[in-house]
């Protein structure tokens, strides 16, 4: 259930004198790749940053909560909707300078990816695999097939909330961390970042890696479905002891302990949690880590799901799984 108090009237209409373009009741299970979740009592699609602050500042100016979300790809969001205005950054904008690159927080990162390449750089083929959008690449350090984005971004255009500062910030300020950075615990808009990568050696390899990458995804992972890509972290850790209980209960791959990083769709096959359902939510028989919607899945059944699969990982296996999901209107 959300616990969200219902807008006013007066709440609305003060909302929708700033922003008239701001929609009421906008379903948030087209906007989504689980494509599950109630309306958005506000919704607003922003082409540029200052639109971006624009609507957020008429939320905070009448106290109604606020959300900015990129392509939808890791969102849940509750069946009972979002009482406040949830925002798309729309602001899709990519530039391309000898080995400067500026993406927008709204361009899609996989085209990103193609972009590059086709202008002769490498270092960003990787990214061709990742969902959603450059923003959400940022505030979650995303990153798959040996690369990450804190290799690549040089700096972040944002704007710092608790000032009211737009803000430039160097990779080191974004304390990135895995699946992490500074902006999951300090509120601030990303409006874009500006990215260094390499003068490819050879662009028809690059062409050809990326065809591996989106082939390897078609073969692990559910794209078939709608999901909303790994639900959980992958598990790292310091020291092998750090695997003492897991060890007790299963072989652990030496490819994992050299990486210092566990599997979580191999630890959810290790618990036999593949095909685990609740409703019309699964855990996927290709991918441990991907939950997918049979049709008409409802946010509370992946919130279901979510909980008996950490349960039985931390009662079987001594690990406690963290989301990558990110909850909207809980």
């Amino acid at each position: 259930m959300s616990n969200m108090k219902p807008l006013t009237t007066e709440q609305i209409a003060a909302y929708r004198q700033s922003i008239p373009a701001a929609k009421e009741g906008e379903p948030m299970d087209k906007h989504t790749s689980f494509r599950v979740g109630g309306a958005a009592r506000l919704y607003v699609v922003a082409n540029t940053p200052d639109e971006i602050m624009n609507a957020v500042h008429a939320a905070v100016n009448v106290s109604i909560p606020w959300y900015v979300y990129g392509g939808g790809s890791n969102l849940l969001v509750n069946d009972d909707g979002y009482e406040g205005v949830i925002i798309q950054a729309a602001n899709r904008e990519i530039k391309i300078d000898g080995e400067t690159v500026m993406a927008e927080a709204g361009a899609i990162t996989g085209l990103v990816a193609r972009q590059t390449v086709a202008a002769g750089l490498g270092g960003f083929e990787w990214a061709v695999g990742v969902p959603g959008t450059i923003g959400g690449a940022i505030y979650g350090d995303a990153g798959c097939y040996g690369g990450e984005m804190r290799d690549v971004v040089v700096s972040v255009d944002a704007y710092r909330i608790r000032d009211r500062q737009r803000v430039t910030l160097t990779n080191e300020q974004c304390k990135f961390g895995y699946r992490s950075s500074m902006f999951k615990y300090e509120p601030h808009l990303i409006f874009g970042c500006t990215l260094k990568l390499k003068p490819s050696a050879d662009v028809e390899a690059s062409k050809k890696r990326m065809d591996e990458i989106m082939q390897m995804r078609k073969e692990k992972q559910p794209l078939e479905s709608s999901s909303a890509g790994c639900v959980f972290k992958n598990v790292e850790f310091d020291e092998e002891k750090d695997l003492e209980i897991l060890k007790r209960s299963i072989e652990v791959p030496q490819g994992m302990i050299d990486k210092k990083q566990i599997s979580v769709g191999w630890l959810i096959e290790q618990a036999g949690l593949m095909g685990q359902c609740v409703g019309e939510v699964e855990v996927s028989k290709k991918h441990g880590n991907f939950f997918i919607n049979k049709g008409k899945a409802r946010a509370q059944d992946i919130l279901a799901l979510i909980s008996i699969i950490k349960m039985k990982v931390r009662d079987d296996l001594g690990i406690e799984l963290q989301e990558e999901v990110q909850y909207v209107g809980f």
